[in-house]
């Protein structure tokens, strides 16, 4: 995949202005490569992004000289509108690793939500690994059928690696579990309450009778 780019002499607050004519502002840079600023068609890139997204090691062709191997390794989108704002590209080289974010996909059905109706929770939605440029996945499954109970959780150990990839998360962080539903939450605290609604009424009623005077205090 081919994409072009210009190097950009807008910077600042003047992007804007980039924006409006359908150019996105983007930076590349890498392992002991100077930064270069530059820009790029929006449709040209959305058309190259929605076949291969994040990850993807593109041709990259500035101001129509000779191309680099580069990674598309980060897009920012406005919070509020999602328009895409601005772009990272990585320039690579062969024999060297790098460091990315890969996106977790989570597939299957989870026994513990369906059955016992409880709530899937996903604690990491992505995982940074480390690989050669030619081992790079776009996403890595995760199997939520193995979820039977609420005891049940998946780890970052448990997920299944490439060989050739290394994970740069903490093996023992829990990447999805599922809590059980709100309504037995509410019975349990409910049940809570009573016990200490219990409880006061037995200390009240034992500090009622250490206060009442005995029969040979009354005398």
């Amino acid at each position: 995949m081919e994409l072009n780019a210009a190097a950009r002499i807008i910077k600042g607050k003047n992007v804007k202005t980039l924006r409006k004519k359908n150019i996105i502002p983007a930076v590349l840079y890498g392992h002991k490569v100077e930064p270069k600023i530059l820009q790029v068609n929006f449709l040209d890139f959305k058309k190259i992004y929605e076949e291969a997204g994040e990850n993807t090691i593109i041709d990259l062709k500035i101001d129509n000289k000779d191309s680099v191997k580069a990674l598309i390794y980060d897009i920012k989108k406005d919070y509020l509108s999602n328009v895409l704002n601005h772009i990272d590209f990585y320039q690579i080289k062969k024999g060297e690793k790098v460091n990315v974010e890969v996106e977790l996909e989570f597939v299957g059905e989870s026994k513990a939500v369906k059955e016992l109706k409880g709530v899937l929770v996903k604690n990491l939605n992505k995982i940074k690994i480390e690989c050669l440029p030619e081992n790079l996945i776009h996403n890595i499954k995760v199997d939520i059928s193995k979820l039977n109970t609420f005891e049940d959780s998946i780890k970052v150990k448990d997920l299944a690696i490439p060989e050739k990839i290394k994970v740069l998360e903490k093996e023992d962080e829990t990447v999805v579990l599922v809590l059980p539903p709100r309504a037995e939450e509410v019975k349990v605290e409910a049940e809570v309450v009573e016990e200490v609604k219990a409880e006061a009424t037995e200390e009240k009623t034992e500090e009622k009778k250490e206060a009442e005077p005995t029969k040979k205090d009354k005398k």
